[in-house]
């Protein structure tokens, strides 16, 4: 099984948007130990900013905010359910 990496786009815990999604990605990540890792990319702060502008030169455009990068490509630009990112993220595990 491939490992991945997510990428949560947060702009703090004021975004109720930006929770819900970091909760969705917590929730499902249980599920598939360590062939995942995730963050958030907090973007109020120095290093989530610096990461919001790397993908921004990497894509010639501001992430959403919020969404979810996978291996550092955007994959949801709104709120996927558990059973929908667990769907993606199966895919792209696979060997």
């Amino acid at each position: 099984m491939k490992t991945v990496h997510i990428e949560v786009i947060h702009e703090g815990e004021h975004c109720i948007p930006c929770v819900y999604m970091a909760l969705v990605v917590e929730e499902v990540a249980k599920d598939y130990g360590d062939a995942l890792t995730w963050e958030k990319v907090i973007i109020t702060k120095i290093k989530g900013a610096l990461r919001f502008d790397e993908l921004a030169q990497k894509h010639g455009s501001l992430p959403p905010v919020p969404s979810i990068y996978i291996d550092g490509e955007l994959v949801f630009d709104t709120t996927p359910g558990p059973d929908i990112l667990r769907e993606v993220l199966d895919r792209m595990m696979k060997p």
